[in-house]
């Protein structure tokens, strides 16, 4: 038994499909990869996988075999990142960007984690607007950047996106507002509240996101402030001045203030995640993103323990070791 075969075995494992795994995430030929799976079930001496019609499943002792295979790669992969740093030129200092209302949440849990990693290197924070930090990350003033990524321009001809989760759409309403009370709110009727948003010099993404969001309906949303911050956005909201497109990831950081209700039909869901230069990274940027992956997964387990439906089916598939993810999936 080699790594490979655990690497091949979580990733059939996560995406469901023997053949999705072999082209989406291994670039591997499914006959390549079929038969390294049946090598490590022989090896291991019990089925692990249980083929379907759509794909495949885990058996009870492929469920148990998961768990410790992620453990084993996990360990691998820091170990190696360890003796990268040691052997490299000693990094001290490492300038992330962060999207501040959902790193919030997971971002201790990343930093305890990679401070046991990387115990000599000092994390720096940046909590800049979208474009400058995409800007920061190209010229080299910041190693990555957790962002949710721009639907335009060409920032991917330079640059590598890895999605860690995707943020459902919904809207943020005051609690004193008449929608606050229901389950769900229509996207026509969303489009004809006066709207908060961000400033669309600093955050021209925002209203790139906002629009793709109503395209399929007639009327459209109409900003009546805009602010050049999220807290100002949410306190604006708070105090009943308009409604604003959030996500229920951030419904932790306003307690009964601010009501975050899903929109139907539902829009396609946002893509979180890492941004970083294309090519090799540092040892030091590329642990921080093992921890990354590691608090997000984390993180979505917990929320889909407490409440299966928030994020919806599909989303594990997406988190673990994604790479240059696709974008045009949100938009058609």
């Amino acid at each position: 038994m080699e790594l490979r075969h655990l690497r091949y075995f979580v990733a059939v494992a996560e995406m469901g499909n023997v053949s999705h795994a072999a082209t989406d995430r291994l670039h591997v030929a499914q006959p390549s990869l079929s038969r390294q799976i049946r090598d490590l079930e022989k090896g291991v001496g019990v089925p692990l996988l249980e083929r379907t019609p759509k794909g495949v499943r885990l058996t009870d002792a492929g469920r148990a075999f998961l768990d410790e295979a992620r453990a084993i790669l996990k360990y691998t992969d820091e170990a190696v990142l360890r003796t990268r740093a040691i052997g490299g030129k000693g990094e001290k200092e490492l300038h992330a960007g962060i999207f501040p209302l959902v790193a919030a949440r997971i971002m201790p849990r990343l930093l305890r984690d990679y401070q046991k990693a990387m115990p000599n290197v000092h994390v720096q924070l940046h909590d800049w607007p979208e474009e400058k930090q995409i800007a920061a990350v190209r010229d080299g003033q910041l190693h990555l950047a957790i962002i949710i990524p721009p639907l335009t321009g060409d920032w991917r001809r330079q640059l590598r996106f890895e999605e860690l989760m995707s943020l459902r759409v919904c809207l943020a309403v005051s609690s004193n507002h008449p929608f606050a009370q229901r389950k769900t709110v229509s996207l026509a009727e969303a489009a004809r509240q006066p709207f908060i948003g961000l400033l669309h010099g600093e955050f021209p993404q925002h209203r790139v996101y906002v629009n793709a969001i109503f395209a399929r309906v007639k009327s459209k949303p109409r900003f009546v402030e805009e602010h050049d911050g999220w807290a100002g956005l949410f306190s604006a909201v708070d105090a009943g001045t308009g409604v604003a497109i959030a996500s229920d990831a951030f419904d932790y950081a306003f307690g009964n203030r601010v009501k975050i209700l899903p929109l139907t039909p539902e829009p396609k869901r946002v893509p979180l995640g890492i941004i970083s230069r294309k090519g090799r990274p540092s040892p030091a940027a590329e642990m921080f993103c093992l921890c990354a992956r590691e608090a997000f997964s984390g993180a979505i387990r917990s929320r889909l323990h407490q409440s299966p439906r928030s994020l919806g089916a599909g989303v594990m598939d997406e988190v673990h070791l994604t790479r240059d993810s696709k974008l045009e999936r949100y938009v058609d």
